[in-house]
């Protein structure tokens, strides 16, 4: 059987998702044994490749780069996991949508509540513009599974990634699909 081709995305979130991931402890061992991490934060990777099985998608998606970045992960990859309530619903990174659009967001915590050299941060190709509105990733491409929890805990993580090492259907139930 060929080995599977896992991924790790980390887009508009905490990292909690990852530190939850981390935390599988001696079963990651067993997934190195089945699997190849072949992009994610805990590697050095730079570009996304090609014929991804797996990915594990943390966070929403809250500005342009991170439009652009699932798109290209969408594209390349087979399965398709939102990883975490972020990637999910939205969650946390979405609080700032009923203050209303991104330039209204950016007026007021970088203008009105300034102390000192009140200014938006702007680079070109350095800081991404804002969207208006933070999304979760269903919102933008097709998923095949949710992972809630915030952050899910590892043996939620395990049981998802444990099925599709051994080509089965996730099927979460119970606890193991709660939020929060």
């Amino acid at each position: 059987m060929d080995r599977l081709k896992l991924a790790t995305v980390w887009l508009g979130g905490c990292s909690g998702c990852h530190m939850s991931f981390l935390d599988l402890d001696e079963w990651l061992i067993e997934l190195h044994r089945r699997a190849d991490l072949v992009y994610s934060p805990l590697v050095d990777t730079k570009t996304y490749p090609d014929h991804v099985d797996v990915v594990l998608v943390e966070g929403a998606l809250c500005n342009t780069d991170h439009l652009d970045m699932i798109r290209i992960i969408r594209n390349r990859t087979r399965i398709l996991v939102a990883f975490g309530d972020c990637a999910v619903t939205g969650n946390v990174t979405a609080l700032r949508n009923p203050l209303g659009s991104a330039e209204s967001v950016l007026q007021c915590a970088y203008l009105d509540n300034a102390d000192l050299l009140a200014q938006v941060p702007s680079e070109p190709g350095i800081v991404p513009p804002l969207l208006d509105r933070v999304l979760p990733v269903h919102a933008v491409v097709p998923v095949e599974y949710y992972l809630p929890g915030c952050p899910p805990p590892a043996d939620r993580i395990r049981a998802l990634l444990a099925r599709l090492l051994d080509g089965q259907t996730p099927q979460l139930t119970a606890s193991q699909i709660k939020f929060g």
